[in-house]
């Protein structure tokens, strides 16, 4: 049985560790709030305008021909959506171990693979691995605005139009609610035709087009894609805060339980040591009266 000193260092450090896991969710519980807000303000905006894309891309293969030309795919870009702290569950590890596996597909597949990491996470694995790391773009979570995140996409557009990657895909979790994260792997570029959830190509619309055809796409579809990045990074962002609330209450939940058993642990040695005292107290006193 250890000893009572050891007992009450172990109590007091469960003790300090529970405050700093409660005080962690408290923290991700008030950030998610403003998270979740954000991404649900968002997504039926951004489903409207995929929707609005994949019909544009059905109905007008002309006009998109440089957005959703079919290559041979063998050189995919991979964006890899994580956090840049941990505390957070299993959040990164499977956004890391999906890449990792889509990696070992396309190196079977005989395809080039490369990846932007955008997370602090992605960055720190991927950099001991054997492969590109075209960019790094973990300052986005530090303060998310459309701006800098249109930035990226502008980049990742330019990638694609010049040639210099035939697939871009990005990974990411898709928030649910706080408890519920779903990990998705979703083509950026090229676009799409059809309705990529229901399974099937929507009816063809015509359009009409007042300035050109030309001019209105070449404005729309940036903005479009644009809008699908930023909506990726605040679905990542709500999903990293929720995960981290749930895994830092589950360790307070832990702690709680690991105090109980520790308190128990403590009274039984110190009613053992009370014991022990009085039998040599007792025993002392017997071999006095003897003497």
């Amino acid at each position: 049985m250890p000893s009572l000193k050891e007992v009450r260092t172990r109590i007091a450090s469960v003790k300090s560790t529970q405050q700093i896991t409660s005080a962690m969710k408290m923290v991700a519980a008030s950030k998610l709030r403003k998270a979740q807000t954000g991404i649900l303000q968002l997504r039926p905006y951004a489903g409207q305008q995929q929707k609005l894309l994949m019909q544009l891309s059905a109905g007008q293969g002309d006009a998109l021909s440089a957005f959703n030309v079919q290559h041979n795919a063998n050189r995919v870009l991979y964006v890899v959506f994580t956090s840049n702290r941990g505390l957070c569950g299993a959040y990164n590890t499977n956004v890391i171990k999906q890449v990792s596996s889509l990696l070992l597909t396309a190196a079977d597949a005989q395809e080039e693979a490369d990846l932007i990491t955008i997370g602090r996470k992605a960055t720190e694995f991927f950099t001991k691995m054997p492969v590109n790391i075209v960019a790094s773009y973990d300052e986005l979570y530090d303060q998310l605005s459309y701006p800098k995140s249109a930035e990226v996409a502008d980049s990742l557009i330019e990638l694609y139009l010049s040639g210099t990657y035939d697939r871009i895909v990005f990974v990411y979790h898709q928030f649910k609610n706080a408890v519920v994260q779903k990990l998705l792997v979703e083509q950026f570029l090229p676009v799409q035709s059809g309705s990529a959830e229901s399974g099937h190509h929507d009816q063809e619309t015509e359009y009409i087009f007042d300035p050109s055809q030309k001019e209105i796409l070449s404005e729309l579809i940036p903005r479009i894609l644009k809008t699908q990045f930023f909506k990726a990074l605040l679905d990542s962002w709500a999903s990293e805060l929720g995960a981290r609330m749930t895994a830092m209450s589950q360790a307070t939940d832990n702690a709680s339980e690991l105090l109980k058993e520790l308190r128990l642990t403590y009274n039984k040695a110190r009613q053992a040591a009370i014991t022990k005292e009085i039998l040599e107290i007792v025993g002392g006193a017997e071999a006095l009266k003897n003497a």
